[in-house]
């Protein structure tokens, strides 16, 4: 057991520093009173209501406050830069509690320089291309204001790197040849960065608009209203009493919380305040326990649905649904949660730690089994009764049913507050000196409504099939409703006092409106500079060279090339938030990968490489000497930031192995998976191996590993993550079909089915190629009569290709901007050499499975007889 001294975490000044540090994160360190406070509240607030505004279908029922994109980024910019030169201090060592002068010029000089696309739209639009004085000193301030805002919001390292970018733009004739190009003028800078959508206006600002801020103030409102503790405390009572309960309390609720949560620092706050000292006194020790925070903190960023913001970027660069990103990223994200839950369990088998609590009275394994199964099946069957209540009324009362089914939504909302009613308010700490267990039943149904916004969100997405921002917008609604009406319903139901409860209740949903917008003050200022780099890149044809680069870096190896785009991701989120790092290796790196992926015969989803990039960059919160989550932790724990860092990573290296995985078999990532049967079969080898994986790198199964069960735990790992590699050396995963039977095969693909080519052309360089390319098809539209070539040019017009079939060949006629086609790497002009089907005599990969699990068995059994040798040594003893 510890006899390291827990820190008083109930000190005033303990937890002032903790909510300084997340406020200096996520929100700006400044907290002012007087007109400046008004203002910085206000004009948060402000921002908030407009993008609810901006999010909801009101503007268009009344025809009035309508946006275009382009208004409604520069605003959104504006706004951003304003409250960051409120928020921000210039440096570190600024009071927090004073606003200099000239912090209020800045200000106001940024705030009208961010909006002036806004101000003046209709001039500019006028006159296109045609930059007046105004225009460019305005652009060219706005620049510099942007680069200084980021430096105070984000730091030093990203400011640094976008005003290196926009070096590069001015400096490129006098480069080296590799890195050379023509260069440009300040107007055409300042053009091409301010006045258009090409550069700091892009696509991440504009997904910051549309999608980013919708959720990010959805999971604040969570937050204000209870949720985050309920999740804690449901968490606590369901897993506090097992071995090693509060290390995996801290890994179930940070990965409930990073649902909706898009900060790592905050997710190590919120319930490492708790989960650290107790992690602490139960034997875990200060650096593990700081490292376990952070290592399930951290990976609440690849939970979906919000998944840090990068699930709405992928929106765009991968241009597939937001279900389908969710439905991508779900598995991953589980089993790598799965395996830390199993990596602290192995843990506490090392250390000897024993339960810290009473699990209440006995059950047997039976008991337990039947328990859990109960609970399943309650929830399964819930779930079922919702939805097909929901379905009916849609189906029976049509038009009406959105306020029958309202009515009914009122109605399970006020049983729910009833129910929450009868029983005392869940508590808002965790004694960390003689902690007790709470009952399960009763702590899960005393907070049952906070569910509800949830709900609205999942039905609007998958059943209503709504825009991710329409959806969000919906369940933001009812979280209001839910906050300012909660507290006085259940005074009601207790007969007590409303009054005093309706005030806390306003209160509370305008605090969250100001929370939420504080804390997208970073996110959006952000997406600015990554547009700005992103401009940069599109400006001087950087994306082109970097092809040439990392072919030369990697010597034509995609596996050289991945751990080197692993290795920039690492390198850039050291100095980057995770959003912006997403950002920019998405137009910098994934269509490389993807290109020489293609030339190396390789078929890689642009999702994977996607999703790729986007593991190794949340890894740099956790990796020293800068992760911001670690240092989080570490001041929990009083512990070395840097020593906590290294077991931390040694922790996520179940998460970083996975890009790799799924990069090569995508069925991990639900791609191509075909029925229940081949679904059970990835997700339980998928979940078998992350756990072998965390048995192989703890060293420790049912006791200590030797380095001969280490090596066959990661050979079984690499088996069951991959089963299609030992199959390749059996059958050919494809079969070749001349290109004249392409029509014939697009049209008898399944729906969402992959279409897989190899082309032949020359490229922009003159250079001969091949390359192996694909592209998922969707089915046929209900209404459509098509069959046979005329069913398939229709399926492929859909996925952004024109072919030409001649004879015995076929050639690509147009691919359309934007399409999958066009991500994917297809080319006009080329021609098709042949197409790939899958090969029908190839036998079952999942046949691999079989010596793995002989394998495993074989050390399971090694591993019984030194255990059961250990117990009668110790009892001989």
């Amino acid at each position: 057991m510890s006899t390291t001294p827990l820190p008083d975490i109930t000190k005033d000044q303990t937890t002032a520093n903790l909510e300084q540090l997340v406020a200096d994160v996520d929100r700006g360190g400044r907290n002012v009173g007087g007109i400046t406070g008004a203002v910085l509240f206000g004009g948060a607030v402000l921002w908030s209501l407009f993008q609810l505004w901006y999010a909801s279908p009101l503007p268009f029922a009344f025809n009035f406050g309508i946006f275009n994109d382009t208004e409604a980024r520069a605003l959104h910019l504006g706004i951003a830069m304003f409250l960051g030169y409120l928020a921000y201090p210039a440096r570190k060592s600024s009071p927090r509690d004073q606003m200099p002068w000239y912090d209020w010029l800045l200000a106001l000089i940024a705030g009208f320089c961010g909006a002036y696309l806004f101000l003046f739209y209709k001039e500019l639009a006028s006159r296109p291309g045609i930059p007046t004085v105004m225009d460019v000193t305005v652009a060219a301030i706005g620049l510099v204001l942007l680069l200084e805002v980021t430096r105070r919001a984000l730091g030093a390292p990203m400011a640094v790197l976008g005003a290196l970018f926009v070096a590069y733009v001015f400096l490129g004739p006098w480069l080296p040849d590799a890195l050379a190009h023509r260069g440009a003028s300040i107007e055409r800078l300042v053009s091409h960065m301010w006045l258009t959508t090409e550069g700091v206006y892009g696509v991440a600002l504009g997904v910051s608009v549309s999608y980013i801020f919708i959720f990010v103030l959805l999971g604040s409102l969570l937050d204000r209203c209870g949720a985050g503790n309920y999740m804690m405390q449901v968490s606590f009572a369901m897993l506090g009493h097992l071995r090693g309960g509060p290390a995996k309390v801290a890994v179930v609720s940070s990965a409930v919380n990073g649902i909706v949560s898009a900060s790592s620092v905050a997710n190590v706050v919120t319930g490492g305040i708790f989960t650290i000292p107790l992690m602490k006194k139960a034997g875990y020790g200060g650096i593990r326990a700081g490292a376990i925070e952070t290592a399930s903190s951290v990976n609440g960023q690849i939970m979906p649905p919000v998944m840090g913001a990068a699930a709405f970027l992928m929106i765009e660069y991968v241009g597939i649904p937001y279900t389908d990103i969710i439905r991508h990223a779900l598995l991953p994200a589980s089993i790598s949660y799965i395996a830390l839950f199993y990596i602290v369990h192995l843990e506490a088998l090392q250390l000897g730690i024993q339960p810290m609590m009473s699990a209440g009275k006995p059950r047997t394994l039976l008991q337990k089994l039947a328990g859990w199964g109960m609970g399943i099946a309650g929830s399964l069957i819930v779930m079922g009764l919702v939805y097909w209540i929901g379905v009916g009324v849609q189906a029976v009362a049509g038009a009406a049913a959105i306020w029958i089914l309202t009515g009914l939504l009122v109605a399970l909302y006020l049983w729910l507050l009833r129910i929450s009613a009868k029983h005392p308010d869940l508590p808002t700490e965790i004694s960390i000196t003689n902690p007790t267990r709470p009952e399960t039943w009763p702590t899960v149904r005393a907070g049952l409504y906070f569910l509800i916004p949830i709900g609205i969100l999942v039905w609007c997405l998958s059943v209503e099939q709504l825009s991710a921002g329409l959806s969000a917008f919906w369940a933001v609604v009812a979280m209001l409703v839910q906050m300012v009406t909660q507290r006085p319903l259940i005074a009601w139901f207790r007969k007590q006092t409303v009054a005093p409860m309706v005030r806390v209740g306003f209160s509370d949903a305008v605090n969250g409106l100001q929370e939420g917008a504080r804390n997208m003050v970073g996110i959006a200022i952000a997406c600015g500079t990554a547009g700005l780099i992103v401009g940069a890149i599109t400006l001087t044809g950087l994306g082109l060279r970097m092809t040439a680069f990392v072919e030369l870096v990697s010597m034509g190896n995609v596996l050289v090339m991945l751990f080197f785009t692993a290795a920039v991701c690492l390198v850039l989120g050291l100095g980057m938030p995770t959003t912006a790092n997403y950002i920019l290796m998405a137009t910098l790196m994934a269509p490389v990968v993807v290109e020489l992926g293609a030339q190396s015969g390789i078929v890689i989803p642009l999702i994977a490489v996607h999703m790729f990039v986007f593991y190794y960059g949340i890894m740099a919160d956790i990796t020293p000497p800068v992760g911001l989550a670690t240092f989080a932790a570490a001041a929990i724990s009083g512990e070395d930031p840097i020593k906590t860092g290294i077991k931390g990573t040694m922790y996520a290296m179940r998460t970083a192995v996975l890009p790799f995985m799924f990069i090569f078999n995508p069925l991990l990532l639900l791609i191509d998976v075909d029925g229940w049967v081949e679904l059970t079969l990835v997700v339980g080898g998928a979940t078998l191996a992350s756990l072998t994986f965390a048995a192989a790198t703890m060293k420790w199964m049912r006791v200590k590993c030797s380095w001969t069960e280490v090596v066959l735990l990661l050979a079984v790992t690499f088996i069951l993550f991959r089963p299609d590699w030992l199959m390749n050396y059996v059958s050919p995963k494809y079969e070749t079909r001349p290109a004249s039977e392409l029509l014939k095969i697009a049209a008898e693909m399944p729906p969402k089915g992959r279409l897989v080519a190899v082309l032949h052309g020359m490229n922009l360089e003159g250079d001969d190629l091949q390359k192996t390319v694909a592209v998922p098809l969707a089915a046929l539209p209900e209404d459509s009569t098509a069959t046979g070539d005329s069913a398939a040019l229709q399926r492929l017009s859909a996925a952004g290709l024109t072919v030409m079939a001649m004879g015995d060949q076929a050639q690509i006629a147009a691919v359309r901007f934007g399409s999958q086609a066009r991500r994917a790497g297809w080319e006009q002009g080329w021609d098709i050499a042949e197409v790939k089907i899958p090969n029908p005599s190839r036998p079952s990969e999942f046949w691999s499975y079989i010596p793995a699990f002989l394998v495993l068995a074989f050390i399971w059994v090694r591993q019984g007889r030194k255990l059961r040798a250990q117990e009668a040594g110790a009892v001989a003893a």
